[in-house]
């Protein structure tokens, strides 16, 4: 059974009309976040898209994960192409009531990924040299952009049972979103729905060994706040295809 077919009552708005384009699993990830002071991210976000805060901060989150099962709908897995690790440094945002992603970039470890997306989605992907390894439930992440030489390194591990968040909790508010923001070569705001089941989210312990992607993203951070931590170990996500925000009014 297709997952856009049921389990929806938890969805903030309808799935859209248009059929979905990709599917993908998302493995053994990490959500790190920070609180940053609103107006000092202002300036970091296209003035076009509202930021969107929670307890009186913005946020930052810098997420590792490992991707599997790509593939376009209909189509088989594309050998070489339907897995590899990425990582992610994003904020949040919201327009026309549909609270989103905004990317501030995206690290993968696939060549004709970066390529693909950067083109087709107008999302900032950068080629890296990425290793993961999981012992038990320990992950061992490591990524090393080539250019600019961003990097993160890191120790994690879920420490609870899985639970779903409570709407109206800032786990919930930072986790369950179901589209994603950009911009194109024409400063239109362009959105991506994205459609999966409740985050089966886990508490976490991580120890970040090397982590300048906030700061080398030009991003306010203060290295002394710990982050807020969640693990999740899998969930299957489907895809839209991205058009102006402007024409998706609902």
């Amino acid at each position: 059974m297709e997952l856009d077919r049921f389990n929806t009552a938890h969805r903030p708005w309808p799935l859209p009309e248009l059929p979905w384009i990709m599917k993908q699993t998302w493995r053994n990830l990490l959500f790190a976040h920070w609180p940053v002071p609103a107006d000092e991210l202002r300036a970091c976000v296209p003035k076009e898209l509202p930021l969107d805060t929670c307890e009186g901060s913005a946020w930052l989150a810098v997420v590792p994960f490992r991707m599997t099962d790509i593939r376009l709908r209909g189509l088989p897995p594309i050998p070489g192409t339907s897995r590899f690790p990425e990582l992610n440094v994003r904020t949040y945002v919201t327009l026309h009531d549909k609270p989103g992603v905004y990317f501030f970039s995206l690290d993968a470890a696939h060549t004709l990924a970066v390529k693909l997306a950067r083109w087709l989605c107008r999302l900032p992907y950068y080629r890296a040299d990425m290793g993961v390894t999981v012992q038990n439930e320990t992950v061992f992440y490591r990524s090393e952009r080539r250019q600019a030489g961003a990097a993160f390194a890191a120790r994690y591990k879920p420490v609870s049972a899985p639970y779903t968040a409570k709407p109206g909790t800032l786990e919930h508010w930072l986790t369950e979103r179901y589209c994603l923001y950009t911009l194109n070569g024409h400063g239109d705001v362009m959105r991506c729905d994205i459609h999966h089941r409740p985050w089966p989210l886990q508490k976490a312990e991580a120890e970040l060994y090397e982590n300048n992607m906030l700061t080398g993203n030009g991003l306010p951070f203060d290295p002394d706040v710990p982050p807020l931590l969640h693990y999740a170990e899998a969930l299957e996500v489907r895809i839209w295809p991205l058009l102006k925000a402007a024409d998706r009014m609902s």
